[in-house]
């Protein structure tokens, strides 16, 4: 992927936000490989199964995400597009059984974190290898 004129301009402090992000997003949407069916699910499809509860954790820790992009200085189309990928995640939670399902395929931790990585220009392999 191309060098963007956004990436030259990130500080240590920001790009380890990135990270943080990053890595959030890998533990809520695809921590684990289901065997057999080879579908990776995450933290937020396990939280979802706790009525209620587990479906506000998730969403509080899309929240964060969103948070940090705002620090990071993401423009505000792209972080309501965020706001919109979590509360059709949040809505879709909260059909019993169906939103656990709809969890496991929406992701949309990593949908927010791949926003933030597009405004930046990078990919998450450069996210690594870069100092």
């Amino acid at each position: 992927m191309p060098t963007s004129a956004n990436t030259k301009h990130l500080t240590s402090i920001e790009r380890e936000r990135i990270r943080r992000a990053v890595r959030i997003a890998r533990l809520m949407d695809t921590a684990v490989r289901l065997p057999v069916i080879g579908v990776r699910i995450g933290a937020d499809s396990v939280l979802g199964l706790i009525p209620a509860v587990g479906d506000v954790a998730g969403s509080l820790i899309g929240l964060f995400i969103i948070n940090e992009a705002r620090r990071l200085g993401i423009p505000n189309h792209k972080l309501a597009r965020m706001a919109v990928n979590l509360g059709i995640d949040a809505a879709g939670g909260t059909v019993p059984l169906i939103g656990d399902l709809f969890d496991v395929y929406f992701k949309s931790h990593r949908r927010n974190v791949g926003i933030i990585l597009e405004h930046f220009g990078l990919s998450e392999g450069e996210l690594d290898r870069r100092m």
